[in-house]
C-alpha cells in the first residue's frame, strides 16, 4: 500500500496498488472488501514464478543473492562491506553509504528506529506510528545500525503489533524521552564518535511528527486473516493503520504478501 501523511491534520491516505491500477482505500471505508489470492506469487525483483515467498517478496535464488536480502538489512550493524563480501557492493554503495535517520516513534508504546532520510516520514506511517521523532543523523547505515545498538539496551526497537491496530497507545513526551535516553548513552555514543569522528554523528532537534489513521473502530480483539491458510479474505473495511486492513471479520498484513496475486473487489 502506498501511504501519504494527512494534510492540515487529516488522515493519512491509503492507496492500495496492483500493477497500473490503483484503489482509493479511504473511499471504501464502512464499505464490503475482498481479497482473493488467486495462488500465483511472482519475485517482486526477478518476476519468476516462486512457489514461496521470501523476505517479503523474493524467490529463494534472489533472496540467497541479492544485497537488500542479506541479513546486514535488518542488522546494519553487522555490515561487512569492508571485508569485501557485500553481495552487490554497488547496491551498497548507493543505498547504505547515505545519511541515515535514528528516531524514535511510538506505535505501541516508545521505540527506537533507523531508517534512510529519504524514507521520512513513510517509516513511520508503515509502522502505525501517532508519534515520531529524529533524535540523530548519521553519516552510513552501518552506522545507524551501532546506534540503534546502543539504544535497545534502553528502549525497544518492536512494535506491538496488537496494540498498534487495538489504537490503545497513549501519547509520549518524546523531546523528553530523546533528551534522557541521550544523557543515559553520552558515554556510549562518545565511543562511536571517537571510532567515526563527531561529524558522522549529529544530534538533531527536531519538532515532534504526529500522525492520525482512517479507523471508524478499532478491533477489541485483534484476529489475523493469512492468505496462506484462507485464500478468501473478507469483510467491512473499518479502518486501515501501518500495512494493515482492518475488516469487520479481522485484520491482515499487506506487507507480508507481497508478490501475490491478489483479486479485488
Amino acid at each position: 500500500m502506498a501511504i501519504e501523511p494527512g494534510v492540515g491534520g487529516d488522515s493519512a491516505r491509503y492507496t492500495l496498488r496492483a500493477g497500473e491500477h490503483s484503489l482509493d482505500l479511504n473511499a471504501r471505508l464502512g464499505k464490503p472488501l475482498s481479497l482473493s489470492w488467486t495462488g500465483a506469487i511472482a519475485c517482486t525483483h526477478c518476476e519468476r514464478a516462486t512457489r514461496k515467498s521470501f523476505a517479503q517478496g523474493y524467490c529463494y535464488p534472489c533472496f540467497k543473492r541479492l544485497a537488500q536480502c542479506d541479513t546486514c538489512i535488518m542488522k546494519p550493524e553487522l555490515c561487512h562491506y569492508y571485508e569485501g563480501t557485500c553481495r552487490e557492493p554497488q547496491w551498497g554503495e548507493s543505498h547504505c553509504f547515505q545519511p541515515h535517520v535514528v528516531y524514535l516513534a511510538n506505535s505501541s508504546g516508545l521505540k527506537v528506529g533507523i531508517t534512510r532520510g529519504t524514507q521520512v516520514p513513510t517509516r513511520w506511517l508503515d509502522q502505525g506510528a501517532i508519534q515520531a521523532l529524529p533524535i540523530m543523523q548519521v553519516a552510513t547505515r552501518q552506522q545507524s545500525g551501532l546506534v540503534e545498538v546502543l539504544f535497545k539496551d534502553a528502549v525497544s526497537d518492536r512494535t506491538n503489533w496488537r496494540v498498534m491496530l487495538r489504537g490503545e497507545t497513549a501519547p509520549l513526551d518524546l523531546p523528553a524521552e530523546r533528551d534522557r535516553l541521550l544523557i543515559a548513552l553520552a558515554d556510549g555514543l562518545d565511543a562511536l564518535r571517537e571510532r567515526f569522528g563527531n561529524e558522522a554523528l549529529r544530534v538533531l532537534d527536531e519538532t515532534p511528527y504526529q500522525f492520525d489513521y482512517p479507523v471508524l473502530e478499532y478491533p477489541t480483539k485483534v484476529v489475523s486473516h493469512n492468505f496462506d491458510k484462507t485464500p478468501d479474505v473478507s469483510g467491512v473495511l473499518m479502518g486501515i493503520k501501518g500495512q494493515y486492513l482492518m475488516l469487520d471479520s479481522g485484520v491482515i498484513n499487506l506487507r507480508k504478501f507481497t508478490g501475490y496475486e491478489v483479486v479485488v473487489s
